[in-house]
């Protein structure tokens, strides 16, 4: 059995960033988001899977070509959700046998390997079923709700919620948890599935299940500022890019 495996989440088209190909390929300092992600999680697992939709699929494979890397590339066929896009690691090779699966959104450029290590030391030691990498911020899109005894209750997609972003703690797009239990509950489309505002099979409200059937839930907060940059538009990144 392979204790973990890495997923990228990368079907992301980049056309709300203005890009003509997948926005996990745009550079950062550079080099490609994909590859630099790649190389982040190549330690522990040496052939990652990544999520790709069908039309960025060659613009991917040429990528990784040129670059000499290994990925196994796993198509997402039409862009209904980030829960979807998860499901999908269950073609991947050896998915069955897998236990743990890390995942990361394909957008975060300047992810840091302490805080990779980190947020698998935290959940191997903690004997975590979900685990995902934390930090406190002024405007927060998506908020971590604690019980009353400080346990992770839900993770909140503000939009969804049809709050405004304000101070707290956020998730950063990275997460670690064992596979069966997530895919069997994503499978089942529970409450909360579904976007409101988008009507894509989402992921985050999983914690929200997660928590409420007693499975072991931990926000890590351990995340840098750097974790923290994403690319949604070209701005984001500053004079990153490039």
């Amino acid at each position: 059995m392979a204790e973990l495996r890495a997923l990228v989440a990368a079907a992301g088209s980049g056309t709300r960033a203005g890009l003509p190909y997948p926005k996990t390929l745009h550079p950062v300092l550079g080099r490609p988001i994909l590859l630099r992600l790649l190389d982040l999680l190549r330690p522990l697992d040496p052939r990652p899977a990544v999520i790709v939709s069908p039309s960025g699929r060659q613009e991917v494979e040429r990528c990784l070509a040129e670059a000499g890397a290994a990925a196994e590339l796993i198509e997402q066929p039409a862009p209904t959700g980030m829960g979807d896009a998860i499901l999908r690691f269950r073609d991947a090779q050896g998915a069955a046998e897998t236990e743990h699966l890390l995942v990361v959104w394909g957008d975060i450029p300047l992810l840091e390997p302490a805080t990779i290590e980190g947020l698998r030391a935290a959940h191997f030691a903690g004997g975590n079923d979900f685990s995902f990498a934390t930090r406190r911020v002024e405007e927060a899109y998506t908020i971590v709700e604690r019980d009353a005894s400080g346990r992770v209750a839900a993770l909140i997609e503000t939009r969804e919620a049809g709050l405004r972003p304000g101070p707290g703690e956020r998730d950063i797009g990275l997460f670690l948890f064992r596979a069966r239990p997530v895919f069997d509950l994503l499978a089942r489309r529970l409450e909360g599935a579904e976007g409101r505002s988008t009507g894509e099979h989402g992921f985050l409200y999983i914690v929200r299940h997660l928590a409420a059937r007693g499975f072991k839930v931990e926000a890590v907060p351990i995340a840098t500022e750097r974790d923290l940059i994403s690319l949604n538009r070209l701005s984001d990144l500053g004079d990153l890019a490039g």
